[in-house]
């Protein structure tokens, strides 16, 4: 149980930081190169990847699917925690479970039970309750937690994927990814730095690296959650995404005194019921 509070602890922190970073004007797309940065080499020294197996017969296109869309998702998410808050971008995020059990009902004609359409008629009642704007915000940024939930859903999707593909270990697979999105990450970097003659400030390092820790963090303690619950999956899946809205609702209410609406704080408890028929629906 120790890992699986920890992986919540550090995924909320991680909004934490970038709401933090907001009050300093950092710049988000250094701290997302810092971040893949440190990442990539706690995920070496942690793992110990052997990129020697790593060869053409990989699944590369995942792969650079994956790193590609990571680095735009988490601009995205810190777009979102700027604009709508650490609540509103936590329940969205954790509400995009909802695109890979659809992709697996539409794509590989997986057998759904009442318990899972419920499930997800409730998570998109919620989703939709949950990012309504309210009456006296005129710029309602809802593009921006649903562009999180759409792309950290495929992103699911895909490593989803790679999990299937037994032939390299998955920390190998995690390390080559991390790879690309630091690429891409620095290529983005490079182009606003060329075109917006911004600099690389000493902040945004701080900003990425703490991102980097408590990024890896949530990786790290999630797969020995699974280890730990290898017989029961299940409750890892609920405790994650339901401790992530709780303790990511009461920061961000408690710590950064966000405004929601009645309508807000019943998307919320929808999204907890729904994740509770979806948990139900393992079973049935």
């Amino acid at each position: 149980m120790l890992f699986l509070v920890l992986s919540i602890f550090c995924s909320v922190i991680v909004g934490v930081i970038f709401k933090i970073t907001r009050k300093y004007n950092s710049n988000p797309i250094q701290i997302v190169a810092i971040n893949y940065l440190t990442a990539l080499a706690l995920c070496y020294f942690t793992f110990s990847p052997n990129l020697a197996e790593v060869n053409s017969n990989a699944p590369w296109n995942i792969y650079i699917a994956i790193g590609v869309l990571l680095p735009f998702v988490l601009l995205s998410l810190v777009a979102s925690i700027r604009h709508m808050g650490i609540v509103k971008t936590d329940a969205a995020q954790r509400l995009s479970l909802f695109i890979p059990i659809i992709a697996a009902w539409l794509i590989f004609k997986e057998e759904f039970n009442s318990y899972k359409v419920i499930g997800l008629i409730i998570g998109f009642l919620a989703l939709l309750f949950i990012l309504r704007k309210q009456s006296d915000n005129t710029q309602n940024k809802w593009f921006f937690p649903t562009a999180v939930f759409i792309g950290f859903g495929i992103i699911d999707i895909l490593f989803k994927q790679i999990a299937i593909y037994t032939t390299l270990p998955y920390p190998t697979s995690l390390f080559v990814v991390f790879c690309i999105s630091l690429a891409v990450a620095i290529l983005i970097s490079i182009y606003e730095m060329t075109t917006k003659k911004t600099k690389l400030e000493p902040k945004n390092f701080l900003f990425g690296v703490l991102v980097g820790i408590f990024n890896f963090g949530n990786i790290l303690f999630y797969l020995k959650a699974h280890k730990a619950f290898a017989e029961n999956p299940s409750t890892v899946f609920a405790g994650m995404n339901m401790g992530v809205i709780i303790l990511g609702s009461l920061v961000g209410l408690l710590f950064f005194k966000e405004k929601l609406s009645k309508i807000n704080f019943i998307g919320i408890f929808l999204a907890l019921i729904s994740i509770v028929f979806i948990v139900i629906s393992q079973f049935k």
